[in-house]
């Protein structure tokens, strides 16, 4: 008699337990599904973000320098797996960030003589200069840029 009582609580047991870690996988499928969604939001975002700036520097509306700070930032922080080596793919760009992205910014160029900053917009302007044809092919890429169809 004891052993079909502990045998029917054993299997109500292992029943509601069952139940419980069915019920936890569902709610992960979910948070996973939810946390994609919200992955490939910001990719599409990053994405549009990176194609604009390259329309707007193919139009001479955002300065080269501007441009590949913005455009190699968005590039290192897409939330995709497996990034793919973009100074590789893009290196005119790339070069010039390395160049410019030491330069102050904001309050603490502001804080620059003007002969400072003068003279760093002298040397910014011919770092584009020797970039230009090179991230002028470059950008014609990255107005279509998609991070799935990536080398």
């Amino acid at each position: 008699m004891i052993d079909i009582i502990l045998g029917v609580v054993g299997a109500a047991v292992i029943v509601v337990l069952g139940l419980y870690a069915g019920k936890l996988l569902f709610l992960l499928k979910r948070q996973n599904e939810r946390q994609k969604a919200a992955r490939d939001k910001r990719t599409k975002s990053m994405v549009q973000s990176i194609q604009t700036i390259a329309f707007a520097m193919q139009q001479q509306q955002c300065d080269y320098s501007e441009g590949a700070i913005r455009v190699c930032r968005l590039l290192e922080s897409l939330p995709i797996e497996n990034i793919p080596d973009y100074s590789k793919e893009y290196p005119a760009i790339h070069k010039l960030f390395h160049q410019v992205n030491v330069y102050p910014t904001h309050e603490a160029r502001n804080a620059l003589s003007k002969q400072e900053r003068r003279a760093q917009d002298k040397e910014r302007e011919q770092f584009e200069s020797e970039a230009e044809s090179g991230i002028q092919e470059e950008l014609v890429r990255l107005r279509v840029f998609d991070p799935n169809k990536a080398a």
